[in-house]
């Protein structure tokens, strides 16, 4: 017996037009046993054969004569089949905010495309878009610098509807990204600088009596050294993940008084789903707490403050938002060290109870305390044993909103026609002044410190004196900022217990006399300077029994004499109170 390896080449002729080589392998292992021939055993590790054309593995040898015969009677060959496998699929064009954009194949996974697109990131977008517009009512023209173009949708927004009050330059690494951007400024009928160089190709496309509504700089080159190289009055970072290693850059030749937007998506980590990675990223401590996004929110700013204060200067935050798969901070930048001491004093770390939740940032002093959890309201680390609390942070522990900036802001998005983006910025304005949702209606006025003259003084930016009034401003206004942090009103429900309408609850909450607000971060959530155990005591006071386990048994449980006289109490009052808090 002996082992056959075989290497078998035909050709088929039709009509003296078509010659197609086939190439085949068939490997044959004989096993013999007792002088026969194993041909199970043979078949399983056996012969199988490779269509060169379309590269298919067939098993049997009349198979793949069969096979070939189909591609020759189709006409097809090895070279046809190679361009109509390497054929792309046509680009795409979607439409967003009246801004045309042309995406690849696939363009919604990142691993799968060069130039990633999200639609679900419309909303951050029109947030960055109505920051730029309140900004440029301040000082123009204004130069702009999108870090991380991909398609350039957002750069296109800038130059298309703001016009010659901004200089947009898009930067992206790779190549096909800056050929898509390109493509897409000509889409759009927007003239494209490279390389200082105007293309004269821009002029051809457009059509007669239209004029190019704007300039965009396209750029190749790592975000870092561009933003090294040149100086900005707004910079916009959205790289995919974590910011922090563009911090640094974005904050050494930022102008005075500009903004950085910082996009992060790594919510895995900023939401305490990877705790390593946050203490990697952020060099911070957290974990999983019923007001887990606001404590994003503040790591991200925490991160920005602690770059901004590396370079001397100092930032006001106007507004954060988190979101549930981003999370964006917007700041202002204060140039000097006295605004970067300022700055740095405001991380802090936070003192958290596990067993209910309660939280307060740490105070500040250089003496070591024995027991620091005992500035927690609660009374848990004295009824509870062990340790009941835990250290988070640092953190930012000052204001996330602007109000008067981002009143400027939705006045911005009336202007331009944003509907979706307008009852975000209203829920924020209640948020920052902690008030309960009203009607709104004259939210568009900026008689505040915050206006345009404030930062401009004819035509020019002030130096000192402008920081100086903008702390003196941040001094005035401490008694006034948001309390930090919320509770979730089902975290703290009541077992057996009807809890009332949030509404109404936040009726109540301001009657007893503290500031109240919803909270974008959780729909679900209260933002109060009430502690924990007042909150309680309200949500207890206006919950109603629900007698769900007496039902069951077929009789209903008597009610004790102080459930049924606070009962009666709580009945007189509501009567008394419904039409106080009807406007809520």
């Amino acid at each position: 017996m002996q082992e056959t390896n075989s290497l078998v080449h035909c050709a088929l002729r039709k009509n003296s037009e078509l010659v197609i080589a086939i190439s085949f392998v068939v490997t044959f292992k004989i096993y013999t046993g007792k002088s026969r021939l194993n041909l199970k055993i043979s078949s399983k590790m056996g012969a199988h054969y490779h269509c060169i054309i379309c590269s298919a593995t067939i098993t049997r040898r009349t198979d793949m004569l069969g096979h070939v015969r189909r591609h020759v009677n189709k006409g097809e060959t090895k070279s046809r089949y190679i361009a109509a496998s390497a054929a792309k699929p046509p680009n795409e064009i979607l439409k967003e905010a009246d801004t045309d954009v042309q995406v690849c194949p696939n363009y919604s996974i990142p691993q799968k495309t060069d130039s990633y697109f999200n639609p679900k990131m419309k909303l951050n977008r029109q947030l960055i878009f109505c920051t730029l517009a309140a900004l440029a009512k301040e000082r123009k023209p204004l130069e702009c610098l999108d870090a991380f173009g991909a398609t350039g949708i957002m750069g296109l927004q800038w130059a298309k509807h703001l016009g010659n009050a901004v200089k947009v330059t898009i930067n992206d690494l790779n190549e096909n990204s800056v050929t898509l951007i390109q493509e897409n400024c000509h889409l759009n009928k927007l003239k494209v600088v490279v390389d200082s160089k105007e293309k004269e190709e821009s002029d051809d496309i457009l059509e007669e009596g239209e004029e190019n509504l704007g300039n965009i700089k396209v750029t190749k080159m790592d975000a870092n050294v561009l933003m090294h190289l040149r100086s900005f009055d707004f910079i916009h970072l959205d790289p995919f993940g974590t910011s922090v290693n563009y911090l640094d850059s974005a904050f050494r030749n930022i102008r005075n008084l500009g903004i950085v937007s910082v996009t992060s998506t790594d919510i895995s980590s900023l939401y305490a789903k990877a705790q390593h990675v946050a203490r990697r990223h952020y060099g911070c401590n957290i974990v999983r707490t019923e007001y887990y996004k606001e404590l994003a929110a503040r790591i991200v700013v925490a991160a920005v403050a602690r770059a901004a204060a590396r370079c001397n200067k100092g930032i006001e935050v106007l507004f954060a938002v988190a979101l549930e798969h981003f999370v964006l901070v917007v700041v202002r930048v204060l140039r000097g060290p006295t605004s970067a001491d300022e700055t740095a004093k405001k991380i802090q770390y936070l003192i958290h109870c596990q067993w209910c939740e309660e939280r307060i940032f740490q105070k500040d002093g250089n003496m070591v305390e024995e027991n620091p959890y005992r500035q927690l309201p609660c009374n848990c680390h004295g009824s509870m044993p062990g340790k009941t609390a835990i250290e988070l942070g640092p953190l930012w522990s000052s204001s996330l909103f602007n109000t008067g900036f981002l009143k400027r802001m939705l006045f911005e998005s009336l202007h331009h026609g944003l509907d979706d983006i307008q009852t975000l910025i209203k829920t924020l304005i209640f948020e920052s002044e902690c008030t309960p949702q009203k009607e709104c209606g004259v939210f568009i006025k900026t008689t505040d410190d915050t206006t345009p003259d404030n930062y401009i003084a004819q035509g020019k930016r002030k130096g000192n004196e402008t920081v100086t009034t903008l702390a003196k401003r941040q001094k005035t206004d401490v008694s006034t900022e948001h309390p930090p942090f919320y509770y979730n009103i089902h975290r703290h429900s009541i077992k057996g217990m009807n809890m009332p309408k949030l509404k109404k609850f936040l009726c109540y909450l301001s009657q007893a006399g503290f500031r109240v607000s919803r909270t974008h971060f959780d729909p679900m959530g209260v933002r109060t300077d009430a502690p924990l155990m007042q909150f309680k005591s309200i949500l207890l006071k206006y919950s109603t029994p629900t007698y769900t386990g007496g039902q069951s048994e077929g009789h209903v449980q008597p009610a004790s004499e102080d459930t049924v006289a606070d009962r009666v109490e709580m009945s007189m009052n509501d009567k008394a109170e419904a039409s106080s808090c009807r406007r809520w």
